[in-house]
């Protein structure tokens, strides 16, 4: 299994997007499931319908529920989040620091991602 980023699917959903031919070399390399949370469905609709309109936020919404393994945070993974956040100084964003705890309690080494400040997690493999 493998954590896949909302900077991943944005860049697979939108041909204007810098990273979208990269994402397309890299859904056809992946043979694992992906797992997300439900704040990576949150950012990715949010931006994908802020920029695209929001039937292909929707669109976007039906692929995690058909395509993803979904997990959904809790106070106790918040609060561990939060930790990570804070070992960082806050140099990730909350819902990255989530996204690390979360690849942490699955026991995945790899992430998805054209976000560089995944990069600063030494235990994790950024794949872009």
């Amino acid at each position: 299994m493998i954590f896949a980023d909302s900077s991943y699917f944005i860049a697979l959903a939108r041909e204007k997007d810098r990273w979208h031919k990269d994402a397309l070399k890299l859904a056809e390399k992946i043979n694992d499931p992906l797992l997300v949370s439900d704040l990576i469905i949150s950012e990715s609709v949010t931006m994908l319908g802020s920029l695209e309109g929001g039937k292909v936020g929707k669109l976007l919404y039906e692929y995690f529920l058909d395509n993803c393994k979904i997990e959904f945070i809790d106070s106790e993974m918040l609060a561990k989040g939060m930790e990570t956040f804070l070992k960082y100084d806050g140099s990730i964003s909350l819902a990255d620091a989530v996204s690390v705890e979360m690849m942490k309690e699955n026991r995945i080494k790899k992430i998805i991602s054209f976000d560089a400040d995944f990069d600063k997690v030494r235990e994790i493999e950024r794949l872009h």
